[in-house]
């Protein structure tokens, strides 16, 4: 069974950095592209970042543009989103994912086929 396990949500102040990673298990994801979303309670689920096959493209949500860095090592199969900058509006649950729709970004949630277990990210004020 294919799985995405994200790992490295935890608590920090406002201000603060953490880095998400994202690992595959059952198969890898070279040729796809992958990305990060995020749900707050009583929210819908919502785009972040997105990083097309090569790692060579990317695309952020205005929210976070210029605090967050999508990233991907093949060499590792692994994805990172590095957040800096915090404030208490990114608490979320986030969640990676990876489509074989394109092989580009794509920010649009339902083009997604993979989806991780989620990893919560808190951020105090």
């Amino acid at each position: 069974q294919v799985q995405l396990v994200e790992s490295g949500g935890g608590l920090v102040q406002a201000g603060g950095s953490l880095r998400l990673s994202c690992a595959p298990s059952g198969r890898t994801f070279s040729s796809y592209a992958m990305g990060w979303f995020r749900q707050a309670p009583g929210k819908e689920r919502e785009f972040v970042a997105t990083i097309n096959w090569s790692g060579r493209s990317t695309y952020y949500a205005d929210s976070v543009k210029g605090r967050f860095t999508i990233s991907r090592d093949s060499a590792k199969n692994t994805m990172y989103l590095q957040m800096n900058s915090l404030k208490p509006e990114d608490t979320a649950v986030y969640y990676c994912a990876a489509t074989s729709y394109t092989s580009g970004t794509v920010a649009d949630l339902s083009k997604y086929d993979y989806w991780g277990q989620g990893t919560q990210v808190t951020v105090s004020s």
